[in-house]
């Protein structure tokens, strides 16, 4: 395995015992690197301290949920890590469950993974009419730069300098074609550009 990651920390296992069982994979040659995933900072800090303390190999990115209407933690408590101990970043749900493809513009229509019983802890948020409002206010930013919501999004994340991966959910070839698409768009994302959509996001994000 290339990288294996800690999904959450348990909060029934001390942190150290966590570090040296990851290193320990890595020792034996069944990974190459470990990293966590849903991490707060200050556990993410002790884990690379008690490694570094013991000579253990060290946690080295980490996996959180990071799209336009949720950036906190990769933006403001994840700060210090990155030049700090160089963490580095594999982020998820850069489509906002798919609230940022503006296919739940007119609520959860059948088939989509809003209305799965399983996935019904999304559907408030998928329905939030301040997101809506938000999602419509990008599309015209993104017609104007000859793209699709769902590349805009995405190119978004990626050209955060600190995510080395963004993981996308694609489930059929032309969703994977449009999500590739997203590497002609990244270099229209100017200064401009990137005010604009943070306006079209305020009201979310306040």
């Amino acid at each position: 395995i290339d990288l294996i990651y800690c999904h959450r920390p348990d909060p029934h296992t001390p942190i150290e015992e966590t570090v040296r069982a990851m290193s320990d994979i890595i020792t034996q040659g069944k990974a190459l690197y470990w990293g966590t995933s849903e991490w707060s900072a200050a556990d993410i800090r002790a884990a690379w301290e008690i490694a570094e303390r013991h000579h253990l190999h060290k946690p080295v990115m980490e996996q959180p949920q990071y799209h336009l209407f949720h950036r906190q933690r990769v933006e403001q408590e994840y700060a210090r890590l990155y030049d700090d101990i160089g963490l580095g970043l594999t982020t998820w749900s850069p489509l906002a469950s798919g609230l940022l493809t503006g296919k739940y513009r007119q609520g959860i229509p059948k088939g989509s993974r809003g209305a799965r019983k399983d996935m019904s802890f999304l559907q408030q948020a998928l329905t939030d009419s301040r997101r809506a409002e938000a999602v419509e206010a990008l599309r015209p930013i993104a017609a104007e730069l000859g793209c699709s919501l769902a590349q805009l999004a995405i190119a978004w994340v990626a050209r955060n300098p600190r995510v080395s991966t963004v993981i996308t959910g694609a489930s059929k070839m032309a969703q994977l074609q449009e999500n590739l698409g997203t590497l002609e768009v990244l270099p229209r994302l100017g200064p401009a550009v990137l005010e604009r959509l943070d306006q079209a996001c305020a009201p979310v994000l306040a």
